[in-house]
């Protein structure tokens, strides 16, 4: 069995209680509410910001050059791709760029953040991309 199935398989009851949550269960069912979505979609964007510079972390800790180009190009896709998809929903959403500037961190945001950051920080690249790990997969299951 491979690490990754050993890890899942241990924290099955967590990954379970992200398909039952009210949010995701929203989103899924076209029932959440307009204002939490937008709540959302600002954070999410100001999270896409911190996320990017653990990757930019990761490549002053690289080890290799292929590890280096793996973090640059999450860099790019957070910044050239995911950063971009929110400014559809902003306009649906009356979200102005000034509303962005101004929209503070929710504070469970800038604890996770703080914590990848934190982990890149002192760990070295496989710390690094451990840290971002959860995210990552928690987005492709929730999106299966």
């Amino acid at each position: 069995m491979k690490t990754i199935d050993r890890l899942l398989s241990a924290s099955k009851p967590v990954w379970e209680t992200y398909h039952q949550h009210p949010f995701v269960q929203g989103l899924q069912n076209g029932t959440l509410e307009r204002e939490k979505f937008r709540h959302y979609v600002l954070q999410d964007y100001l999270y896409l910001a911190e996320y990017a510079k653990v990757f930019a972390i990761g490549i002053t800790k690289a080890r290799s050059l292929l590890v280096m180009q793996l973090f640059f190009s999450y860099i790019q896709a957070i910044v050239h791709s995911e950063m971009t998809t929110p400014s559809g929903y902003m306009g649906k959403l009356n979200i102005s760029r000034e509303e962005l500037d101004q929209t503070p961190v929710a504070l469970s945001n800038r604890s996770y953040t703080a914590y990848m950051m934190q982990v890149a920080y002192e760990g070295g690249e496989a710390e690094a991309l451990t840290a971002i790990l959860s995210c990552a997969y928690s987005y492709e299951a929730i999106g299966h």
